[in-house]
C-alpha cells in the first residue's frame, strides 16, 4: 500500500513511516520539515503529493496546549484548514482510506463517579479554586469527592482549550468527508505519547518532553498542581503500530470510527516524573503547585475497542519505556 503520511518527518509521523516500511508498505513523507513546499494548507501541493496514493495517514498538526487564545488562529489554520484542504484533494483524487491522528483531549475531563449521583461531568475548573490549591473537581451536584475512571469512545466530547477544539473539528471534518465520499475514516485518539525523537524546549511539546528537557539541563522536572493528575503514557512505537493496524483494517465505509489509543496502564504525572528522573539519574522532581488553566485533572481512556477490533496491543511497558526515554535522543523542532 502506498501511504501519504502528512507530518511524516515529525515525532509520531517519523515512527509511523518506519513502521509502515517495516511491514512492506510504501510511505510517502509530506512534511514542511522535509520540504518547505509541503504545506498541507496548499491545495496544488497536496494534490501533487496524492498522485498514486492508496491511503492517507494524517499526522500533521500544531500540537500542545499553546498560549491560550493568542495562537488560536495558527491552530485553526494548521489543524482545521489544512485538514479540509487535504480532504478535498483526497475526494478529487478518489482516495477513500484515511487514518487521522486524533487525541484524547476531545473528551475534556475524564470519567468521574459520585458516591451519591453516579457518573457526573464536572465543569471547567475555576481560577479561584485552582489558586487555592484545590485541584480535584467536585461533584457538580453535591460537591462531594469524585472517583476518576476510564473514558469510553461513546462518552460525550467536551474540549477545554483551543487545541482540543481543533482536534474535535478534525474528527467532524473527517466524518463529513467519509459521508460525502463513502470513504473509511479512523481517528486514533492518542493519549500522552512519549519516546525517542520527542521535541524538546517547545511550548507545544508534551509533559514528558518538558521533564526530559529539564533533566538534560541538570534541573529537576517541575510538576504542576500536586502531581496527582492521572494520565496514560503510551510509547510512540505502540502508537505507530496502531496506525499501521488501522491502515490495514477494513473499517466501515461512510463513517468515522474513533479508537482510544493508550497503554491501558494509567499513572500520575508525579509518578512519571519520578520514574524518568530515577532512570536519568536525577535531579528529583519539584512539585510546584502551579497550573495551566486549559489543563484537565484526570483523563485516562479505555482502549479495549482498539484491541478487540484491530488486534492491536501495546508492547512497551511503563518502566521500560521511561528507562529508554531517559537516555533517548530528542529533536529541536
Amino acid at each position: 500500500m502506498r501511504v501519504l503520511v502528512t507530518g511524516g518527518a515529525g515525532f509520531i509521523g517519523s515512527h509511523v513511516v518506519e513502521a509502515l516500511a517495516a511491514r512492506g508498505h510504501e510511505p510517502i513523507v509530506y512534511d514542511v520539515r522535509a520540504d518547505p513546499g509541503a504545506d498541507v494548507r496548499d491545495p496544488p501541493a497536496v494534490a501533487r503529493a496524492l498522485a498514486g496514493v492508496d491511503a492517507v495517514c494524517h499526522q500533521a498538526a500544531m500540537v500542545g496546549l499553546g498560549n491560550g487564545v493568542a495562537d488560536a488562529a495558527q491552530y485553526v489554520a494548521h489543524n482545521d484548514l489544512g485538514t479540509v484542504v487535504l480532504f478535498a484533494a483526497m475526494a478529487e483524487a478518489g482516495i477513500g482510506r484515511l487514518v487521522l491522528a486524533g487525541s484524547m483531549v476531545v473528551y475534556g475531563e475524564g470519567r468521574y463517579e459520585c458516591p451519591r449521583h453516579g457518573v457526573v461531568r464536572p465543569g471547567p475548573r475555576a481560577v479561584a479554586v485552582l489558586d487555592a490549591g484545590r485541584f480535584e473537581p467536585p461533584c457538580p451536584v453535591c460537591g462531594a469527592d469524585l472517583s476518576p475512571g476510564l473514558v469510553g469512545e461513546d462518552t460525550a466530547t467536551d474540549p477545554r482549550n483551543v487545541y482540543a477544539t481543533t482536534k474535535l473539528a478534525q474528527e467532524h471534518l473527517a466524518a463529513a468527508w467519509a459521508r460525502c465520499t463513502g470513504g473509511s475514516a479512523v481517528s486514533l485518539r492518542y493519549h500522552n505519547v512519549y519516546g525517542p525523537g520527542m521535541p524538546r524546549d517547545t511550548p507545544y511539546a508534551g509533559v514528558a518532553s518538558f521533564f526530559r528537557s529539564a533533566l538534560a539541563r541538570g534541573e529537576g522536572p517541575r510538576v504542576f498542581e500536586d502531581g496527582a493528575q492521572r494520565r496514560d503514557f503510551v510509547h510512540v512505537r505502540d502508537v505507530a503500530a496502531a496506525n499501521v493496524a488501522a491502515l490495514q483494517a477494513s473499517p466501515a465505509a461512510g463513517v468515522l470510527t474513533a479508537y482510544n489509543t493508550g497503554s491501558g496502564d494509567p499513572h500520575t504525572v508525579g509518578e512519571m516524573a519520578r520514574a524518568l528522573a530515577a532512570a536519568y539519574g536525577g535531579p528529583e522532581p519539584v512539585v510546584t503547585g502551579e497550573y495551566r488553566l486549559g489543563d484537565v485533572r484526570h483523563i485516562t481512556a479505555d482502549s479495549a475497542r482498539l484491541r478487540a477490533d484491530l488486534g492491536w496491543k501495546p508492547e512497551v511497558g511503563f518502566a521500560d519505556g521511561m528507562a529508554e526515554f531517559a537516555r533517548a535522543g530528542m529533536r529541536t523542532v
